[in-house]
């Protein structure tokens, strides 16, 4: 059970980093970009932790407030409840 936790949530926060960097590659081309809902649904259903790494490692959205708070409360409150079903 465990371990597909681990891999679920590994899963999704690989899929929110890529997107968090393709976005910011296409704000730097000014392109059409990906739905700040769409990150923050990624967030919710478990990639939050992903969400947080792209935010820093690439510098991306750290400005907006949402992003800068909600991120990382949403992946505290991930690693919380995973900490509580692992133990």
């Amino acid at each position: 059970m465990e371990i597909a936790v681990f891999f679920y949530v590994g899963v999704v926060s690989l899929i929110l980093l890529i997107l968090m960097y393709n976005d910011k590659q296409k704000a730097i081309k000014k392109e059409w970009r990906i739905a700040e809902s769409t990150l923050f649904t990624l967030a919710i259903v478990g990639g939050a932790i992903g969400g947080v790494l792209g935010m820093y490692l690439f510098r991306h959205k750290t400005k907006h407030n949402s992003f800068a708070f909600g991120l990382p409360l949403i992946a505290a409150v991930q690693i919380f409840l995973i900490v509580k079903l692992v133990s």
